[in-house]
């Protein structure tokens, strides 16, 4: 599902990843922990194909059976419309918008129909447990399902791979665990592989292997006992 091969990224003089080699296959939870400033959430945005590795004639991406150094910019867009979703911690959705605008959103830019996006909304929402809140806007939402709302949007365009981002961070405790226990839910549900970032323990316990970075390379592969 994702195979890299000797990433590396550099901002200006500083190597933020050191040589990064990955492979996560089809169905995985995988979770990434480390400390801040290890690499962790550069590795998300490369993997993701929202930044670009510094060694694109050495290092390699294949995601989802496509090599995407080689694409250019539309393709790429493109391309992560259609196989990625991604949460983050701050669940970034839009105010002026219902949750079922919110969710619809990939959809359109896919050039879905706005009668096929919304169904397919409603049903994510539904299955979340948002089936009482279609129309009430981000303000009118309690955090847990601000990030629930935000989970249906990674998932309008049925993506190979969710990548998510400290989806946690900013949740009470009870919204965190009930968050994690749902991305196990959408796995056996829906069959996404989901690569996560997280300083939550226990998060990062669940998943089916734990892999540590240190100071931009991964130390630990290890696989999570059950």
């Amino acid at each position: 599902m994702i195979k890299a091969s000797n990433i590396h990224k550099y901002y200006g003089e500083l190597e933020v990843l050191k040589g990064v080699d990955l492979h996560i296959k089809k169905g995985e939870i995988v979770s990434i922990v480390g400390a801040s400033g290890a690499g962790k959430t550069t590795l998300l945005q490369i993997l993701g194909t929202l930044d670009e590795l510094s060694n694109k004639e050495e290092g390699t991406l294949l995601v989802n059976g496509t090599e995407t150094t080689t694409l250019n910019d539309k393709n790429l867009a493109k391309f992560r419309n259609e196989h990625i979703g991604f949460i983050f911690q701050f669940h970034q959705l839009l105010p002026e918008f219902t949750a079922i605008e919110n969710v619809c959103l990939p959809a359109f830019i896919k050039k879905i129909s706005k009668s096929d996006a919304e169904k397919r909304a409603k049903e994510l929402l539904d299955f979340l447990g948002l089936s009482h809140r279609h129309h009430h806007k981000p303000s009118e939402l309690s955090g847990g399902e601000q990030q629930r709302v935000a989970v249906a949007r990674a998932l309008i365009n049925n993506p190979a791979i969710i990548f998510a981002d400290e989806p946690s961070g900013n949740l009470d405790s009870e919204s965190a665990d009930n968050l994690h226990k749902l991305f196990f839910e959408l796995r056996e549900n829906f069959g996404q592989t989901f690569v996560i970032v997280t300083h939550n323990k226990e998060l990062a316990e669940m998943a089916d292997r734990k892999l540590t970075m240190v100071d931009g390379k991964i130390v630990d592969k290890a696989t999570v006992s059950a």
